[in-house]
């Protein structure tokens, strides 16, 4: 498998937006349309859209899962989707209208139990996403930060059968910064199974640098404001890590 870049959509209130940090409060607003931003991302030549329903992941429940379908059903590539996933209702809701990954979170240290059951029930279709606040889980939107390291977390969900992880360091997110290497690196020696990096990605040489662990299980990178800032496009990423 290639190294996958992942070009962000984060929906609040219907629109595009980006958080700095995961602060609900510092929110910039990128369009009007997730659709038309994941259908402009498809035809730059993006193999998968990540998709986050920040109103979702505040509130715990769906909030903007129709957009999420439109491009799941409209659009050649694929869609995972997190926010507000609580239940298996939820994620039976995202599978059968043709969602291809599924991301929980939260869940995953509030509800560890029925995060476990889930991945052993729909395997590859589970992403455990694990967001990272100074080593430590953080939960609900961020809002929270849980005494649990991300390493242990990640480690108990690959025990028990989970391939994909997404891991996030808040630190980095939406402050062009660069990514937090050693952290994703160490996720995902810790686990053995394949991490998708987010957070920090401000230039191409930030994916350049991340595919060079791939050998050590980093796999892809989710990628939000580089793109919105116009520092590169899809199709120049794509070029970049081939």
């Amino acid at each position: 498998m290639s190294f996958i870049i992942y070009p962000a959509i984060d929906m609040r209130g219907g629109k595009c937006v980006r958080l700095l940090q995961g602060d609900y409060e510092k929110e910039t607003v990128y369009g009007d349309s997730p659709f038309d931003m994941a259908q402009k991302f498809a035809d730059e030549g993006a193999s998968w859209i990540h998709m986050v329903d920040l109103d979702g992941a505040k509130d715990g429940k769906r909030v903007n899962d129709r957009f999420v379908i439109e491009a799941a059903s409209k659009l050649k590539a694929k869609v995972q989707i997190g926010g507000g996933i609580r239940t298996e209702e939820d994620i039976l809701h995202y599978l059968e209208y043709g969602v291809d990954r599924v991301i929980i979170g939260s869940i995953a240290i509030s509800n560890p139990e029925f995060a476990i059951e889930m991945v052993r029930k729909y395997g590859s279709q589970i992403a455990i996403g694990i967001d990272a606040k100074n080593g430590y889980v953080a939960t609900h939107g961020w809002l929270n930060t849980s005494e649990m390291k991300a390493v242990d977390l990640g480690k108990r969900f690959a025990e028990v059968g989970a391939e994909t992880f997404i891991f996030t360091d808040i630190a980095t997110d939406g402050m062009l910064s660069g990514p937090n290497l050693a952290a994703v690196e160490e996720m995902a020696l810790a686990t053995k199974k394949e991490v998708i990096a987010s957070g920090g990605v401000s230039q191409l040489a930030d994916l350049t640098a991340l595919k060079q662990y791939e050998g050590s299980g980093v796999k892809g990178a989710i990628v939000g404001k580089a793109l919105y800032e116009g520092r590169f496009s899809v199709a120049e990423a794509l070029v970049g890590v081939r």
